[in-house]
């Protein structure tokens, strides 16, 4: 069986916890699913941010 990529992982809880301040611990305690939604809203309120930003 195959796994989740372990550098893919620590990509995620690295960006959710930067941009949430949640722990580790609050971010691996994430279904891989939700944890890919958090990932996919931040990266969308980013892009905000910065289409904003360039207006």
């Amino acid at each position: 069986m195959v796994g989740y990529p372990l550098e893919r992982l620590h990509e995620e809880v690295a960006y959710i916890a930067y941009h949430f301040h949640w722990s580790r611990d609050e971010v691996l305690a994430l279904e891989h699913r939700e944890r890919a939604l958090w990932v996919e809203r931040i990266a969308a309120i980013n892009q905000q941010i910065n289409q904003a930003a360039e207006a």
